[in-house]
């Protein structure tokens, strides 16, 4: 009897782990960059640490990579993966509203940016998530944009007509760049590096930190520091996991995805104060100087059918934001 309790006992131990990770419950997060220093990659760990930590191990946070938007988007909103982190690029086809933020010089600077997201106006556009299916649970960020090709150096609106340049599946982005004279080749990120090699378009325009993380540099020659405009990321959830969440749970998704944002906001700070010298070094011929002003100007005619495409209440909210006092 006595071995028989120890034979039993010894099955028990060695169960145990089997049944303790059947009891812990799989979160998957995908996003379209390098895990390892990138500002997602930075964001993703961030949420992955907390929530575990958070938790006690009941979540166990998967981060994989997947270069389509697109996709990833598809998938959280059938339910078949938990998470994503994306810029709004493509999230304007799902929630239409999204697309007010990513007007071109709408924000000043990243406090503006940063404070007019996190304020209500930002969230009364996530607030419109759940009737799309889909959980706009946090902004993020990828940073202001700025244009590389691999033709010739850019100074001001005369130097982008012509150009063939890579977007995002984003009416407007790609209003901007036609109205500058360019021709917007709209493709996934996956795309990009291929197209760019093989001069299926000249250049494409992305914040410094995608630039670094990518390796742009080894295919584009030529930046501009024109910081056309911010460009937001979003932490989009799935309805199906949501809805399965207790609130105390909520509550620990809400405050990892808190730390993941601020993760992600410090990469970017750092990419943005680092990477410019960074792309220096590996060849880049950088024209920091760009007549704002003329951009602004030659976007005269994108700017006022923005005014009738867009909620226009909401351009306003996020354009007059400023600090409480």
């Amino acid at each position: 009897m006595q071995m028989l309790r120890r034979t039993v006992l010894a099955a028990i131990l060695a169960a145990a782990p089997g049944l303790a990770a059947r009891a812990q419950t799989e979160i998957t997060i995908q996003h379209p960059l390098p895990t390892a220093n990138s500002h997602y990659g930075a964001g993703a760990m961030a949420f992955k640490e907390t929530l575990e930590k958070l938790s006690n191990g009941k979540y166990h946070v998967t981060i994989q990579r997947n270069d389509n938007e697109r996709e990833m988007i598809e998938s959280v909103q059938i339910g078949t993966l938990d998470f994503t982190i994306t810029s709004t690029g493509p999230v304007g086809n799902f929630v239409p509203e999204v697309r007010a933020v990513d007007v071109p010089f709408l924000f000043r600077d990243y406090a503006h940016a940063r404070g007019a997201l996190d304020s209500k106006v930002g969230q009364d556009i996530l607030a419109k998530f759940p009737s799309k299916g889909l959980i706009g649970v946090i902004w993020m960020e990828n940073g202001f944009r700025h244009l590389t090709n691999s033709r010739h150096e850019v100074h001001n609106p005369a130097d982008v007509k012509g150009l063939k340049v890579r977007t995002m599946e984003n009416q407007v982005h790609m209003r901007a760049f036609s109205t500058l004279g360019a021709l917007p080749t709209p493709m996934a990120f996956s795309e990009l590096i291929p197209a760019l090699q093989q001069g299926t378009v000249d250049g494409q325009e992305n914040p410094i930190p995608v630039i670094v993380a990518n390796n742009i540099d080894q295919v584009q020659k030529f930046l501009t520091l024109t910081g056309h405009v911010y460009s937001p990321a979003l932490l989009i959830g799935s309805p199906a996991l949501w809805g399965r969440l207790s609130d105390a749970d909520k509550a620990m998704f809400v405050q990892a995805a808190t730390a993941a944002r601020d993760a992600n906001r410090a990469k970017v700070t750092a990419d943005e104060q680092n990477g410019v010298a960074e792309l220096r070094r590996r060849g880049m011929d950088v024209t920091t100087k760009v007549n704002t002003e003329e951009f602004q100007k030659a976007l005269a005619p994108a700017f006022a059918q923005y005014e009738k495409d867009l909620d226009a209440n909401t351009l306003r909210r996020l354009r007059d934001w400023k600090p409480a006092q």
